[in-house]
């Protein structure tokens, strides 16, 4: 792998590869962004619109491509597939998106087979083994965003509740990145603190509160869909994020969808757990102490990924 290009690709200009080409472009990830889509008029202009903006952020090169153009790149972000439809599940879009990734593998594989992937079409944590499968790159070099999205709402609503800096506020949603997401309260802090029955800021510990927070954090993606169509600027400032943790090799902890392989009493499967995510991709698993409500959530959202999986023959 040729070291510190800190080129990046980004195959599919849809909603959400463009929001997360915004936000790359907006922050000075990389020097170079690549677009390839199959609409390549659409690239084109994307990269171009994307390019008058120098003059507020400074020399940056975006441009279309083929996957060919590709191979210098150290980071590659697949945002590729069907798009979600109001009133359907991230699991609906399984079957279609199984066979656009089939072709994206190959030709990964073919032009830029060092590269490390970063997968957000959904259901994400079921094409994120997919991929796996179909590539022949390193397991570890293919992470999904999992929950980095949910978990960011989380801590915003949480933020909001008391009345602080979402970034002062530690806790994830683990699981799925679907309806059989959860969120880890025992690993909910704020400023140090865990608020669980305890009164923080002045405000008590209020568990129907705090399910019903859980509920909008869940049900996020729909009320969206359902008003604009889509979900595309969260999730594309994660994707920026993940790029750069990446590129600069920040080994941050964040929770990702990667395969676990007896990791929490899991098998042959992927989803969100905080995973530290660096140069090489996915370099460790932290093992929380999940109590047992906790633990058997995961469980079971590990247990309807299978049976997807299983579904399609994997």
């Amino acid at each position: 792998m040729k070291k510190h290009t800190h080129k990046v690709g980004l195959v599919g200009t849809g909603n959400v590869g463009i929001a997360g080409a915004y936000a790359m472009v907006c922050q000075n990830i990389c020097p170079e962004l690549i677009l390839v889509d199959l609409d390549r008029q659409r690239a084109e202009a994307e990269a171009m619109d994307l390019m008058h903006g120098q003059g507020y952020l400074g020399r940056l090169t975006v441009r279309a491509g083929d996957y060919a153009d590709l191979s210098e790149c150290q980071v590659v972000i697949v945002t590729a597939g069907a798009a979600q439809r109001p009133g359907e599940t991230r699991l609906d879009l399984l079957q279609k998106n199984a066979r656009i990734f089939e072709k994206i593998a190959a030709e990964l594989d073919r032009h830029a087979p060092t590269a490390r992937l970063i997968i957000a079409t959904n259901p994400v944590d079921i094409l994120t083994y997919l991929m796996q499968e179909m590539s022949d790159r390193p397991r570890h070099h293919i992470i999904g965003t999992g929950t980095m999205l949910d978990t960011s709402r989380f801590r915003s609503l949480l933020g909001a509740h008391y009345g602080v800096d979402p970034r002062s506020v530690h806790g994830y949603i683990l699981g799925e990145h679907g309806d059989s997401e959860f969120p880890a309260w025992s690993t909910l802090t704020l400023g140090g603190e865990t608020p669980v029955d305890r009164v923080i800021l002045g405000r008590t510990w209020d568990s129907t509160a705090m399910d019903a927070l859980f509920v909008e954090v869940r049900d996020a993606a729909y009320r969206i869909i359902e008003g604009k169509g889509y979900t595309n600027l969260a999730i594309g400032l994660v994707i920026a994020r993940l790029t750069q943790i990446i590129l600069d090799d920040l080994r941050s902890v964040q929770p990702v969808s990667v395969r676990l392989e007896g990791d929490y009493g899991l098998q042959d499967v992927a989803l969100s757990v905080p995973a530290v995510i660096g140069a090489n991709g996915r370099e460790g698993i932290v093992h929380l102490d999940l109590p047992e409500e906790e633990q058997n959530a995961l469980q079971a959202s590990g247990k309807i990924l299978r049976e997807n999986l299983s579904q399609i023959g994997f």
